[in-house]
């Protein structure tokens, strides 16, 4: 089976990434890699698929298509900025070697990229026909990618606009959720553990969308992101007020 090898080489990837990011003394590196770790699962995985053929290759094609899309735009977005300040904490409060303490954070991405990627490895081992679970995981996939894309879009073209410096962005979707990225990346993977829900066995891969939904919406994702994000913008503190955290809803009254 693929999963042993999907696991050495995405633990290989992570690794040979440290090297190059510990020689840069930028570990922030790391979060570029996040999506491009799941598409080469994902292919790892292909090559070993035996399920039904257009599930192999739709699972694949999806998650890869993601997975790069996310990287890309991680990486632009990084280029041009410092390194993440989680990244210094975790060097500052390390007790011992800071750069082993480092390199735990890099194998705790990898342990969490291939948890989170099992539907997507499950899938490409069931032979049960396609069908209405394979048609809703695609349809729910679109809906998580195109609001994680356009949200991202959109708030890139805001920063990029001089006049907008230190503002809050509340339009588009951000009117109606402080994290459209997120919550349109939560729904991708709910979207993709529906094509392993083919047997009780693979429906336990629900562990994967949890995990994912967690991680963004109260793990590392916005609560660390909106930690002393009221304190650098002033209006922000009214916008958590109006806006959802995660899941989009109708902005409420500013008199409310």
């Amino acid at each position: 089976m693929s999963y042993p090898v999907s696991f050495l080489v995405v633990l290989v990837l992570l690794t040979a990434l440290f090297g190059y990011a510990d020689r840069r003394k930028r570990y922030d590196l790391v979060d570029s890699a996040w999506g491009p770790g799941f598409a080469v699962i994902a292919v790892v995985t292909f090559l070993f698929a035996d399920g039904e053929p257009v599930r192999n290759v739709l699972v694949t094609v999806l998650t890869v298509i993601w997975g790069v899309r996310l990287g890309v735009h991680i990486l632009l977005r990084n280029r041009t900025r410092d390194e993440d300040p989680r990244y210094r904490d975790i060097l500052k409060r390390a007790k011992g070697n800071p750069r082993l303490r480092m390199y735990r954070v890099y194998l705790l991405q990898a342990v969490l990229m291939w948890i989170v990627s099992l539907p997507v490895q499950v899938a490409q081992h069931l032979d049960a026909p396609w069908g209405v679970l394979d048609w809703a995981g695609t349809t729910l996939w679109v809906v998580g990618f195109t609001v994680e894309s356009v949200g991202d879009w959109q708030l890139s073209r805001f920063r990029a606009d001089p006049a907008n410096e230190g503002a809050v962005m509340d339009r588009g979707l951000w009117r109606y959720t402080r994290h459209p990225n997120y919550f349109g990346d939560a729904v991708v993977w709910w979207g993709l553990f529906l094509f392993a829900v083919h047997s009780w066995p693979a429906a336990l891969t629900v562990i994967s969308p949890v995990v994912m939904t967690w991680l963004l919406a109260k793990g590392t994702g916005k609560p660390l992101l909106e930690r002393d994000i009221v304190s650098r913008r002033p209006g922000y503190a009214e916008y958590v007020r109006r806006t959802s955290g995660f899941v989009p809803m109708p902005p409420r009254s500013r008199a409310g």
